[in-house]
């Protein structure tokens, strides 16, 4: 079941809901986003009833929800949601009417390698800056990222160009010096099911980048959204990133049907990844213009001005005609659908 909690509702009246709910042994959880207030109860659901929440002051509705993932479900939020990313004068849309292009480098590997990477993806039309300080790698003798240096070089980036930052965090340890640095938290393919993670992310504050697990399924990709929005963080951008099939053409299979699958499931943005779905530079272009075309409501790709020395996943960086040409794809394509560019509602 879930509570909705009307938009000038008082800490008070969420209390009182709280209270309402554990005095018949329940939990409640409650998650806040730019816009509303939910909250999620678990327990006896006929005991619920019979609390009569509806009557209470503050709350807007009750929903009793059948999908295993209560709060990104569309059943209590019918409307898709926008989810809001930066801070005060630079704050960014991601969301059903705008068309979101998120860039930057892979890895962050120097503080001139890292501006000119957020330059270029500025003039390509990205709105929000990506950049890995913490890398999770294959290999333990993988470029594992700058770390704490690594955001620090993030956040000069910001300052530089306006950019709000997107960077994974892949430790709970490390979510509060990332949330510190950072305007959004990235959760990677890799820690998909890592649920203390997703818990740590969730009380953190920040709105959340979730990448699907490339084994996953779309409910288990949800559920983990849910374990999020659980700890109080509804503002939860999904992404496609690819999942691991048997056709070796290509680094993972991007699943374009999963973009409408999951919208028509739940509230929250859907964005998709082809730089690490594809492995190529040559396919991001197409791929980026296949999800557009689905209806997806951003693209996250991996920028570099010189691809052939990163440290990190270089031969799927754009940079030149590449970028050119997906900059061109994003400024066109997305107004053919009714979308406009997040830029015009960067506040």
């Amino acid at each position: 079941m879930v509570v909705v909690m009307a938009a000038d509702a008082t800490e008070e009246d969420i209390a009182r809901v709280v209270e309402r709910v554990e005095s018949v042994g329940g939990e409640a959880f409650v998650s806040k986003g730019v816009a509303r207030t939910i909250i999620g109860l678990v327990g006896d659901i006929d005991s619920f009833h019979h609390l009569n929440l509806r009557t209470l002051h503050g709350v807007a509705d009750v929903h009793r929800i059948s999908d295993p993932y209560k709060l990104v479900s569309r059943q209590h939020h019918p409307e898709r949601s926008t989810v809001w990313v930066g801070r005060e004068g630079m704050r960014v849309p991601i969301g059903p009417d705008t068309f979101t292009l998120m860039a930057g480098p892979c890895a962050v590997e120097t503080p001139d390698q890292t501006l000119e990477a957020a330059q270029m993806a500025k003039s390509a039309g990205a709105t929000i800056l990506r950049g890995g300080a913490f890398k999770p790698r294959t290999s333990p003798y993988a470029f594992q990222g700058l770390g704490v240096r690594g955001l620090e070089i993030l956040a000069d980036a910001r300052e530089a160009t306006g950019l709000p930052v997107v960077t994974e965090v892949v430790d709970a340890r490390d979510v509060a010096v990332v949330a510190e640095h950072a305007d959004m938290l990235q959760i990677g393919t890799r820690n998909m099911a890592n649920f203390g993670l997703l818990q740590a992310v969730g009380e953190a504050g920040r709105p959340v980048l979730l990448k699907r697990g490339m084994t996953a399924t779309i409910e288990e990709w949800l559920m983990a959204a849910e374990y999020i929005a659980q700890r109080g963080q509804i503002d939860v951008v999904l992404c496609e990133r690819g999942i691991r099939t048997f056709e070796p053409a290509t680094r993972n299979t991007l699943d374009i049907s999963a973009v409408p699958v999951v919208q028509a499931t739940s509230h929250l943005p859907v964005i998709i990844d082809p730089s690490h779905a594809s492995g190529r530079k040559d396919l991001i272009v197409p791929l980026a213009r296949a999800g557009i075309a689905a209806g997806a409501d951003g693209v996250i790709v991996d920028v570099h001005p010189t691809p052939e020395t990163a440290l990190c996943d270089g031969p799927q960086a754009l940079e030149g005609a590449d970028l050119r040409e997906l900059a061109s794809a994003v400024r066109r394509l997305p107004e053919l659908l009714g979308r406009r560019d997040a830029r015009d509602l960067t506040r």
